[in-house]
């Protein structure tokens, strides 16, 4: 007897199609009440959803015989991929069924803006011809500045390179190679290509880090005349801030496809005569829903019939037997990498090596290097990155990867050390656990050498070592409420001259990097300090 799948949501034909060709039963329950759902989940092992069906733990629970959850589109939200997880069911989405439907909309916008196309229409469609109020602007020899250079921002380059433009784009996570082979001039800040952008289209993913990324800061750089356009995410734009933008001229026009709150029918922008607005058209036509839909079929008839399952997001990526070996690094692995970055701050990361020495090399240390790039790229991707696209998601950004191994390691019994490329120069951080708990300390960092248990808030200065600077760090933590946990000092000779030190702090929060530069600013001994929160 052939494996039931049950069709939640109307996905496009050619997914239907693909999972009866495979010899699969299938069911189509698009029109299913949650109570109907529920009661007739036990029956299948396999579902196919989008994004209406809440596929959450007490529906997992009702699912005795589910195998894969498949989900047709980028986002999971809808998914309990942790109670997914506990029961031995795969998850798996289609993140790349949308890429190229965002990337043409992203540049019908970008001329509909330049040709004031919208505005000419509804003038004329009322039954005015205004000629003279819609002269537009070419694109040809104009400059487009691509903010996130990910799957989505390189074919938008594309696109505009082939109507003449000169594209910028910064991405810190993309090696600096595939800038080269794009035809794309790389910026080490997005203040340089604010600087140089007639036009600005914004492909950053949504963590924190990018919340209102383009507030009056962002505007107040840009060149006069700029034009903005959004088929991201609406919480990348400060939505007032660029609405004051507008009203002062610093911004000619603006295209948005998203919004912080959606759906969106009175946002104050509607009405400007300069901004051009969609209701998240980015990722609908017919071929991305029907893409979706095949691409997940795929991954159903994966799961269900022994293949690979590349797009799973839960995949166990560590065989049984390591699990107690290598289970206890895999925080320290993440950690490394998400500090060797930091600490690195370079234009572009070009590669990541992972050495691994000791015991922990007798196994199977893949598992290990993919830690290290959950660390390094987590946050920074279009897509939400796991153990299983991890490399995939490294490779497309043109990073290269690199692993060596070493059953010696001196001083400790095991080591992972990590160290982040960025052209000519070299960060590395070392780091190995302790204890029973396995608790991950810092061992390297910045050319020193020290041992230090790393915590969530951890903050770093480089100095010239001399009297007092320890005093001056604690007080000046003090006063602005900051209780320091624990701290560690390294030293090293800088040239044969001077003798320079690397402080490590943990605290019992977050410290502001505006907060470490103003002290760095206060006295010339200070070299550098950054503020790292691994969480």
């Amino acid at each position: 007897m052939s494996d039931r799948v049950l069709v939640a949501e109307n996905v496009g034909e050619t997914g239907v199609e693909l999972l009866r060709a495979a010899g699969l039963d299938v069911e189509v329950g698009s029109d299913w009440t949650r109570g109907e759902l529920e009661e007739r989940i036990g029956g299948f092992a396999g579902i196919l959803v989008r994004s209406a069906t809440q596929v959450d733990a007490p529906l997992i629970a009702r699912a005795d015989n589910l195998r894969a959850i498949a989900r047709a589109g980028v986002g999971i939200d809808n998914i309990d991929v942790r109670a997914a997880t506990k029961r031995g069911i795969i998850v798996a989405n289609a993140p790349r069924s949308n890429i190229v439907t965002a990337a043409e909309h992203t540049m019908a916008l970008l001329l509909a803006l330049a040709r004031n196309i919208p505005q000419a229409h509804g003038a004329l469609a009322a039954g005015r011809w205004e000629r003279k109020n819609f002269t537009g602007v070419e694109l040809m020899d104009k400059t487009l500045g691509v903010l996130g250079f990910g799957r989505i921002g390189q074919l938008v380059a594309a696109r505009a390179r082939a109507f003449g433009m000169n594209v910028v784009a910064y991405d810190p996570y993309v090696a600096s190679e595939l800038y080269e082979s794009a035809g794309v001039t790389k910026v080490d800040t997005s203040d340089a290509l604010y600087a140089q952008a007639d036009f600005i289209t914004v492909h950053l993913p949504n963590t924190p880090e990018t919340n209102g990324w383009l507030d009056a800061d962002a505007f107040a750089k840009m060149r006069d005349g700029v034009r903005i356009l959004n088929v991201a995410r609406g919480s990348l734009i400060v939505d007032d801030d660029l609405k004051a933008a507008l009203d002062s001229g610093k911004v000619a026009g603006a295209a948005l496809d998203v919004f912080r709150q959606e759906p969106m029918t009175d946002h104050p922008l509607f009405g400007y005569p300069n901004v051009i607005v969609t209701p998240h058209l980015g990722a609908s036509t017919t071929e991305a829903t029907d893409r979706a839909g095949y691409q997940a079929a795929e991954q159903i008839v994966a799961a269900l019939q022994g293949g690979s399952v590349t797009t799973a997001v839960n995949a166990a990526t560590i065989k049984p037997e390591d699990l107690e070996e290598l289970g206890p690094f895999l925080p320290l692995c993440r950690h490394l990498g998400r500090l060797g970055t930091q600490l690195a701050l370079c234009g572009s990361i070009d590669a990541i090596e992972v050495e691994c020495l000791g015991r922990i090399a007798e196994r199977d240390t893949r598992p290990l290097v993919t830690a290290v790039l959950l660390g390094v790229l987590h946050g920074h991707t279009e897509e939400q990155i796991n153990e299983v696209n991890a490399h995939a998601l490294a490779e497309e950004r043109g990073i290269r990867v690199s692993e060596t191994s070493s059953t010696t390691a001196h001083d400790f019994t095991d080591l992972v050390r990590v160290n982040v490329v960025c052209g000519p120069g070299t960060t590395t951080v070392a780091g190995t656990t302790i204890g029973n708990r396995n608790r991950p300390h810092l061992l390297q960092a910045w050319g020193q050498r020290f041992n230090l248990q790393i915590e969530p808030f951890l903050t770093l200065f480089r100095y010239e070592d001399r009297p007092g600077v320890i005093g001056r760090v604690g007080t000046f933590f003090g006063e602005r409420g900051f209780n320091i946990g624990s701290a560690a000092v390294g030293h090293a000779p800088d040239n044969g001259e001077r003798q320079h030190a690397v402080m490590i702090l943990t605290t019992d929060g977050e410290v502001p990097q505006a907060l470490i530069d103003e002290l760095i600013a206060s006295a010339d001994y200070f070299v550098d300090g950054r503020t790292v929160a691994l969480r």
